[in-house]
Order: C-alpha cells, then structure tokens, then sequence
C-alpha cells in the first residue's frame, strides 16, 4: 500500500455550526494546546449523544458504515474528553470535501 488508503467518503451534517471555539475560563487562549473536533465528528456527537439514536440510524443518516459511525464517534469522544480533562481548547473546524450539509433524501 502506498500510505494512502481508501478514498474518503463524504459525510451528511444536518447543521451548521454556531460556536467554533470552546475554552477553559480564567485561562489565555495564546497559553492553552488546541484539540480539533472535525464537523463530522460534532456531527456524531450529536446524532448519538444528543439525539439519543442507535449508531446503525447515525451512520445511516450521515450516509457512512456503522464501522466508520463508530470510528468516528469514539475520536469525538477522545477529543472532547481531552480538552474536558487536560483544560484545552476545543476547537470546531470543518474538514476540506469530506462533509456536505442538507437532507440526504431531498
């Protein structure tokens, strides 16, 4: 293999985004180490976590694998625990093609 792997797949956000940026109180930002939450892995977060929904209706929403739904959730995971327990900054940036907004059935 030549280090590149499989083709991404684009994946469905059902939102925009409001808030980019997310940081401890009483801290400077210049002095905090930054975690990256990807749109899609916000996205999952929400599908999961908020919405309350099984990973197979997740996945299917963002019209990914249950496999990559839950590859996925567990970095989002990962991140936002890191910038929760290590008192980073928690940034939310969208990631070049891998994400389109709108209704997949419309």
């Amino acid at each position: 293999m030549n280090g590149r792997g499989r083709k991404r797949q684009k994946r469905q956000i059902g939102f925009e985004p409001e808030t980019v940026c997310y940081k401890p109180c009483g801290k400077r930002g210049s002095m905090l180490e930054r975690v990256v939450l990807g749109h899609d892995e916000l996205e999952a977060l929400r599908l999961a976590d908020f919405e309350g929904l099984y990973q197979e209706a997740c996945a299917e929403r963002m019209g990914i694998s249950r496999s990559t739904f839950s590859r996925i959730l567990q970095s989002a995971h990962k991140k936002v625990a890191d910038a929760l327990l290590h008192g980073k900054i928690l940034m939310i940036k969208e990631e070049d093609e891998k994400t389109y907004r709108g209704d997949r059935d419309g």
